[in-house]
């Protein structure tokens, strides 16, 4: 493999038409409209050139967790409907509006204050309504929440566009919290029936809802981590086939024969009872490759699969491959296939002892992205560049 010179020899790679495969097994499998969840860097795969090629494949609505994230994606010509996830800062209200952002109502405080601002700009406020039904993170409880909704559906200055709870449990499919937060949420949307007042868009289901509880899919759906080709938690049934859309790979710089018992990097840690050979890979913490992957990790060289030794450096870490051969510039994989042989990103989750969505929205600015496959008119976001916001 030959790498050009300005291009760094770790890189993440993002298969477009895998998230197109994706997007349209979703949507085959529940049947209503979907929200693409694109916060946190499109869980590490880039926002702009993510929403970007979601936005030509038609998907009805986007999710981000900040408004910076929402103007990123206005101010990249993003176009389709964008709800912001995240309780609100009164100061950053206007700029919802502004730029067309939907805004996640979490309280009548909240109500309030987004009121305000739309009639101080002359422009109505798009909201959606946040309706805690168990999470205990943002939202008026499902139990005191008629008087909410009643001042929302009577708000001059706000359009109620959607109404909308989150799932705490729905990655485990045999978890009977998904069914209390159900009748919970529908309970709290009977209050705008009995209003008669228009319903407006009910959602509810994310990644684990949608593989597990169909019941929940309502009137629109919210996918994140499925949408990227990866399953949310170890209990999760694939009840939708996807494909994971992120490869993570970078390049042998060095190789070294290391003595017995001499130890490999920080703190002394590991050292081989016997001569091996040794590779550095360069990449590390830094880079969001986690250290607690140090002497836990393994790699793909030439298909063979290898472990990490020794800690993980903020810049590199290293590799024995035993009494086999590497050269510099090999291709090394950390996620994804080579030559049939697969890591996946819930693997590297498992071995790091945490969940796949902190190894993919980890992954930081420092590595650039490669774009490949797509629309002909996404060609501006193809090649290799880093995010536009992270």
């Amino acid at each position: 493999m030959t790498t050009p010179a300005s291009q760094r020899p770790t890189r993440i790679v993002v298969d477009l038409d895998h998230l197109t495969f994706n997007l349209s097994n979703i949507r085959s499998h529940v049947g209503v409209p979907v929200m693409g969840i694109v916060k946190a860097n499109a869980y590490g795969h880039g926002l702009v050139p993510v929403a970007l090629h979601l936005q030509a494949q038609g998907v009805e609505q986007l999710g981000v967790a900040f408004v910076e994230e929402g103007v990123a994606l206005r101010q990249a010509g993003i176009t389709t409907p964008i709800l912001v996830l995240g309780g609100i800062f009164g100061p950053q209200v206007a700029q919802f509006i502004v730029h067309d952002l939907e805004i996640t109502v979490s309280s009548l405080d909240k109500l309030r204050q987004v009121e305000a601002a739309a009639q101080a700009l002359g422009r109505k406020a798009v909201i959606h309504l946040k309706i805690d039904t168990g999470m205990e993170r943002i939202g008026v409880h499902s139990y005191s929440a008629k008087s909410f909704i009643e001042a929302a559906v009577a708000s001059t200055w706000c359009e109620l566009k959607g109404i909308y709870s989150h799932l705490a449990c729905a990655d485990d499919p045999n978890s009977p919290m998904t069914a209390e937060q159900l009748e919970r949420f529908l309970e709290a949307c009977e209050h705008i029936s009995r209003l008669g007042a228009p319903m407006p868009l009910r959602h509810l289901a994310n990644s684990g809802g949608i593989l597990h509880f169909p019941q929940t899919h309502l009137d629109m759906v919210r996918p994140g981590i499925l949408l990227y080709g990866v399953l949310p938690d170890p209990a999760s049934q694939p009840t939708v086939t996807v494909k994971p859309a992120l490869s993570l790979v970078s390049q042998v710089v060095y190789f070294k024969v290391v003595k017995a018992n001499n130890p490999v990097s920080y703190g002394a840690t590991w050292a081989s009872a016997t001569d091996t050979r040794v590779v550095t890979i360069p990449i590390g913490y830094g880079d969001g490759y986690p250290r607690a992957l140090s002497s836990r990790g393994e790699v793909l060289i030439r298909s063979q699969r290898y472990p990490v030794v020794g800690r993980v450096c903020m810049d590199q870490f290293m590799v024995d491959i035993g009494l086999d051969s590497a050269w510099n510039e090999d291709e090394v994989v950390l996620i994804g296939e080579q030559e049939g042989q697969r890591i996946s990103a819930e693997a590297v989750a498992e071995r790091a002892g945490t969940i796949p969505y902190e190894i993919l929205t980890g992954l930081n600015d420092r590595i650039p992205r490669e774009y490949r496959g797509g629309s002909p008119a996404l060609a501006p976001a193809r090649g290799t560049t880093p995010p536009a916001w992270g």
